[in-house]
């Protein structure tokens, strides 16, 4: 059965090349371009993994990481990381606060995002 990703990002571009990508994978993939729908989006699917960015309108990434520690019935859904910041406390602060990983966009294409996640959900 196909996993689903939920990704949560507001630069469309970067999120819909992710996406196709994923799909191409056998992915089915569920979208959310705030911190607010993500929650949305966690609670009522309750995707196998989710990739956040930390930047986002409204209540940032790492509200949504907090917000999912307080939820039991979506605190087990792993949570890897892209985002721009790329300082050591912003990394450490997402780990500590339940990601599974942290990629840092300029560090990584498209396609090593993709094997990440797959190595997170086997």
């Amino acid at each position: 059965m196909p996993k689903n990703i939920l990704i949560i990002e507001d630069d469309r571009f970067l999120r819909e090349l992710i996406a196709r990508k994923l799909i191409k994978e056998d992915f089915n993939i569920s979208e959310a371009i705030d911190g607010e729908e993500g929650i949305k989006k966690i609670k009522e699917e309750k995707p196998d993994l989710v990739l956040l960015d930390l930047i986002l309108p409204g209540i940032d990434g790492f509200e949504v990481l907090s917000k999912m520690k307080e939820d039991p019935s979506i605190i087990r859904i792993p949570v890897i990381i892209l985002s721009n910041l790329g300082q050591r406390e912003d990394v450490e602060r997402g780990l500590k606060l339940g990601a599974v990983d942290y990629l840092i966009k300029a560090h990584f294409t498209p396609g090593e995002i993709i094997e990440k996640i797959k190595l997170v959900l086997k």
